[in-house]
């Protein structure tokens, strides 16, 4: 088995996304510098994938080619076509051109020759110039193993670009949206660099690696889910019942705002996401600053507010009122039970000592179970390179509100389950333990 770690150059013409690919591959939208202009890269950069405390692949993000044909026309012009590529490209690299007007060329020429192969990142908008012929022409000079690696595939046609890659026996390539992430496109794009390698070990270790990784992350984010939505929904507060419920309604949607975004800033983290698109004002994912209380965002997800006959629902402020009669007298409220007009006759005490508890209701807590799906789901598709904003509101959610999951239900007699209520997250957090590992298996 292979014990060296492979070294992989990431090559290509200036601004295809060579660090777009680095990020992605890398999971840290921390490496490098990407914009939309040429030659951002100026010097090589290394990175490395490990596993645990062994390093596996080192990467290297070089510098855009610019000029390969002007670098052709000069080893044509000064070096012998009976002496090989590398023979030649050694004269080039101590020209003193190579270090004055091909200076970006021979950086990227010197790290493929000390690398056992290359990634060469073609923009797949482009069509099929000379410059890129020039280009391949001067890295099969190196004698190293390169596979294409096509970015921003999204639906172009490559049939122009394979044909002239197959003329120059390039026969391997994987297509990469360095955007748009897919994760069995990458589990490709590194099982076909394994075909090109004489052992495909390291390669092997790398993809399984990336399997478990995967999965673990799934497990945590559903978990972290699970939670949030249980520490809403044992979230409760307490007022006498001639109360005005409003400052305490204020008060209960601030603090799940924050929970929420609390949430949002974890999954970020997850999925190691670290700019601050949510501590500023230009957080990319832009569809979920809309406010979980807003009765319009419910009509977008299908979910129709209940009339709260029974339980005293407050219609449009995602609380209910759990109290016999709601507005209504305590007096009247009594006379309501004695009638067998409430259903739920465990909460009698609670009324007669003149209560109102409020909870958040069922239609809000399907809400944010919907929102935090649909969020998983962006940055589980979401590249490391991406800049724009992400506009995705499913408007689909993962059960009715009608039908909340057994263990939200019972989470609004377990008030110690929420943080909100014990000011312990810790504590909290172990209580619902077991009810957050069953609900986190009911987001598919």
């Amino acid at each position: 088995m292979q014990n060296k770690p492979l070294s992989l150059a990431v090559v290509g013409h200036t601004n295809t996304g060579k660090t777009s690919l680095l990020r992605t591959l890398l999971r840290d939208s921390r490496f490098g510098e990407v914009k939309n202009a040429p030659a951002t890269t100026r010097h090589v950069e290394q990175a490395a994938i490990n596993d645990g405390g062994e390093t596996l692949v080192y990467l290297y993000d070089t510098p855009g080619l610019e000029d390969a044909g002007g670098v052709l026309d000069w080893l044509e012009a000064n070096t012998s076509s009976r002496s090989d590529g590398i023979e030649r490209l050694q004269q080039f690299l101590e020209s003193p051109e190579a270090a004055g007007d091909f200076n970006q060329e021979a950086k990227v020429l010197r790290q493929l020759l000390q690398s056992d192969m290359a990634l060469y990142v073609v923009d797949a908008r482009e069509p099929v110039l000379n410059k890129y012929k020039d280009e391949l022409t001067v890295l099969s000079w190196c004698a190293k193993p390169l596979m294409p690696v096509f970015n921003f595939i999204g639906g172009q046609d490559l049939g122009e670009w394979t044909t002239m890659l197959a003329r120059r026996t390039l026969h391997v390539y994987s297509g990469f949206d360095t955007v748009a992430f897919d994760f069995e496109g990458e589990i490709r794009l590194w099982d076909n660099l394994a075909t090109m390698l004489p052992e495909r070990g390291i390669i092997d270790r790398l993809i399984g690696m990336r399997r478990r990784e995967w999965q673990q992350l799934d497990r945590e984010a559903r978990s972290d889910i699970a939670h949030f939505l249980l520490d809403v929904a044992a979230y409760k507060q307490e007022i006498d019942e001639e109360d005005n419920p409003e400052p305490v309604l204020l008060t209960m949607q601030a603090a799940v705002r924050q929970l929420e975004r609390q949430l949002q800033q974890q999954l970020f983290q997850t999925y190691r996401f670290y700019h601050n698109e949510i501590d500023t004002g230009e957080w990319a994912l832009k569809a979920f600053r809309q406010d979980p209380f807003d009765a319009d965002l419910l009509k977008e997800y299908g979910i129709r507010t209940g009339t709260g006959a029974a339980t005293g629902a407050l219609i449009g402020l995602g609380v209910d009122m759990v109290t016999l009669g709601g507005s209504l007298g305590l007096g009247t409220a009594i006379g309501g039970v004695l009638g067998g007009v409430l259903p739920n006759m465990q909460t009698i005490t609670d009324k007669l000592s003149g209560k109102q508890t409020l909870h958040i209701d069922p239609e809000t807590l399907t809400l944010l179970a919907a929102r935090a799906r649909d969020l998983l789901n962006a940055l589980q598709k979401r590249g490391h390179a991406a800049q724009a904003d992400i506009q995705l509101l499913s408007g689909k959610t993962p059960w009715t509100a009608a039908k909340l999951p057994s263990e939200l239900n019972k989470a609004r007699s377990q008030p110690k389950w929420s943080s909100l209520n014990t000011r312990q997250p810790e504590l909290s957090r172990r209580d619902r333990l077991e009810a957050a590992a069953s609900l986190a298996k009911k987001f598919d």
